[in-house]
Parts: C-alpha cells; structure tokens; sequence
C-alpha cells in the first residue's frame, strides 16, 4: 500500500488502542507503552472512568460507533497504528445479538476504511476460537476447515476475517489477526465470555468461596494465559510484513483444559477450595467450539511458542491476584 497523508514524513509510531479497558486492552497497552512510550500511546475507551488505568500513557474518550469521531482522533493525533479491541462477547452478544453485530462489523469496517485512506502502517483485530462451529474437527482444529458459528459473536468474527482479507487483497492494509482462545488473566474482571469461568474460579478461590461452574466438569476449551496472548500480539505485530502469510486470522493454542482440572490444579494451592457444577445456555456455545487447536502455521511463520501450562499458571495467578482485586469478606 502506498503510504499517503501525513504519514509519508511522519518517522515515529503513533498507537491508538481501541477497547483499551478490556481484559485484553488493559494489559495489551501496558505493553505497547512498554514497548513505544507512553507519549506514544492513545487509550480510548467509552468511559470516562476508566482513564484511572491508564497513568503510564495518554487516554481518551472514544466512541468506536462515531465514526467522525474516530476518524478526527486518528488524523489530529497523526496515529500510525491501531489495535481494535472493542467488542461485545460471546454469551453478551446472544443477549443483544443484532447490537453486538453492529457493533462489532461496523466498527472495524470503519477502522479499515480509515487506515486505507490514511495510509496506516499496522491494524490489528482481535479473532476468536467462537469462528468455529459444530461441524469443525473438534481436535486439533486445522487452520483451514470448515466454520459454521453459531453466535453472533463468532458469526461477526468469521465475517470480520473475511473483511480483513479483503482489505489486504485489495488495498494493501496490513491487517493482522489471532484467532484468540480462551483468555486468562488477573488484571481485570471477567467480561461477558464463555470461557470466563477460567477468570472467575480464581475470584472465587482466593476469597474461601465455592465456586459454581456454568459448564460440565468434562468441557473441554482452548485457553491461554494473558502474558502468553500479549507476547503473541506483540510477535506477530512485531513480525517482518512478509512472514505474515494469513491475512484472515491465525489459529493460536496455548494449552486445553476442562473444569475439572483447573479445579485440581487450584486445589493443590488452596486444598479446602470446593465446586459445584449448575450448567445453563453457555454450556451449548462450549459445546459447538473445539477442544484444541492446531497452530503449527503460526509457528511456522512467525515462532510462535506459549510459556505457560495450566499449572504454572495457576500458581502465577494465585500469587499475584490478591494484590489486583482483594478478597471481599
């Protein structure tokens, strides 16, 4: 893509995160003031509120639905890279579906649309495991199969991949995506996702409470440990243009695990912890996803490789998550 505007004479990076208070933005853009500075970085989020998140970098109020707002943002802070994390999840999204479709598909055709008429270096969008569907191979799920989603949310995701493409094939934006798991981290609450029961259960072991788990003890889901997740965004976007060779999405594993290990893995730190299982309408979005996945291409073509397994991550989470969310008596 020819580079245009204010970005032919423009030599340092710009980083506008959209989303920057999700579970994925609040960690993702630490990361990006790491790696860029804080002056470099712009974190948006629609409330005001949640600029107390942000001291390391700048903040502001956005609202991806407002398209000239956007847009303004972008050309008066001359932004040369976006990370758009804005997004309503899976089980939120089957309670509003035709919102959570608006959302999630308009916002990020506007995003492409403004990198290609600005010329942006980088995009990134976040994909997910919810593409997938009952008639993909459960194990080990390849990189090309078939996708039937049956959410809203996992319908928009397979559609944005699409759109993602498209703008690469026909305009030159250098879109990049991951097929994200289920992620686990301690910074922030769970967010509405199907496989937040593996954010949630740790809540529930630091304060002594029993935790109830919405989905079967033998359920098996992709997940992956948020340091794990915000290294592989980074190596992708840090990737040469040419070693990325997927423009929809790429397959991204971390480990498998179903409730009932993660409960054992808790219980050797904390052996008086207790579950129970009362299982409700998530239970048949886990059931249509896959029990592992095939990421070999990013592996190939970029030397992806997690750190973390489930025990290792439970320790982790267990030492530090008090000192984030204190247990509530």
């Amino acid at each position: 893509m020819a580079t245009t505007g204010y970005l032919k004479d423009h030599p340092m990076d710009k980083i506008l995160v959209i989303g920057a208070a999700g579970q994925l933005g609040s960690e993702l853009t630490r990361a990006l003031a790491d790696q860029f500075g804080g002056d470099q970085v712009i974190a948006t989020d629609l409330r005001a509120a949640a600029s107390v998140q942000f001291p390391y970098c700048r903040f502001e109020v956005l609202d991806v639905m407002d398209k000239d707002a956007l847009g303004a943002l972008v050309k008066k802070e001359r932004v040369t890279q976006i990370y758009h994390l804005a997004a309503v999840l899976s089980a939120t999204g089957e309670k509003n579906p035709q919102f959570a479709w608006q959302l999630n598909m308009d916002s990020l055709l506007y995003v492409l649309e403004l990198a290609k008429e600005c010329g942006l270096d980088k995009i990134y969008w976040p994909s997910s495991i919810a593409v997938f569907g009952p008639s993909t191979p459960k194990t080990h799920t390849p990189q090309f199969c078939e996708k039937d989603p049956n959410t809203v949310y996992g319908i928009s995701k397979l559609a944005g991949e699409g759109w993602c493409n498209y703008y690469f094939e026909k305009y030159g934006v250098d879109v990049r995506s991951l097929r994200y798991p289920g992620l686990i981290g301690y910074k922030s609450l769970p967010g509405g996702g199907t496989t937040d029961y593996a954010v949630d259960i740790y809540h529930k072991a630091i304060a002594n409470k029993p935790f109830t788990c919405f989905l079967s003890e033998d359920t098996y889901l992709p997940m992956m440990y948020m340091p794990d997740a915000i290294k592989a965004t980074l190596d992708l976007m840090n990737a040469p243009k040419e070693a990325v060779k997927i423009r929809s999405s790429y397959n991204l594993a971390g480990m498998s695990f179903s409730p009932k290990e993660i409960f054992a893995s808790i219980k050797k730190e904390v052996p008086n912890f207790e579950i129970n299982y009362q299982g409700d309408f998530r239970q048949a979005i886990a059931d249509s996803w896959p029990d592992s996945i095939d990421d070999s291409r990013a592996q190939a073509d970029w030397g992806w490789k997690p750190s973390y397994d489930l025990d290792s991550m439970s320790k982790d989470i267990l030492k530090h998550l008090p000192a984030f969310f204190p247990p509530q008596s």
